[in-house]
């Protein structure tokens, strides 16, 4: 079965920090974008960053390039969103999403394309 599987979330204390991973199931990080998108409750999806298949990273929520930051390990076909300095607000389901582009390509879709493999998220909460 082909599927994205998140993991890393929990609850943390503001100013603390966490490291999300995503997992492909089924298919290469090699070929495909991956962009982080979260959803807090009651509010629609944002999408937050890219990372193409050549790692060019594309920031979707400039409020956040100064915190968040996204990487990939291809030996071990996962990608990783490291958050820093977590606030209240980014308490949200925060999930992966992968797009086809082929290897080496700077490409990252736009926030409103519809992404091939969406996971279903794990959940961050920031709470003294």
């Amino acid at each position: 079965q082909v599927q994205l599987v998140e993991s890393g979330g929990g609850l943390v204390q503001p100013g603390g920090s966490l490291r999300l991973s995503c997992a492909p199931v089924g298919f290469s990080l090699r070929y495909y974008a991956i962009d982080w998108f979260r959803q807090a409750a009651g509010e629609e999806r944002e999408e937050i960053l890219c990372i193409s298949t050549s790692d060019t990273v594309r920031y979707y929520a400039d409020s956040v390039k100064d915190r968040f930051t996204v990487s990939r390990d291809i030996a071990n076909n996962t990608a990783y969103l490291q958050i820093n300095n977590l606030k209240l607000e980014d308490t949200a389901v925060y999930g992966c999403a992968a797009s086809y582009s082929g290897s080496d390509s700077t490409w990252c879709p736009p926030s409103e394309y519809d992404r091939d493999y969406r996971g279903q998220g794990t959940q961050v909460t920031v709470s003294s």
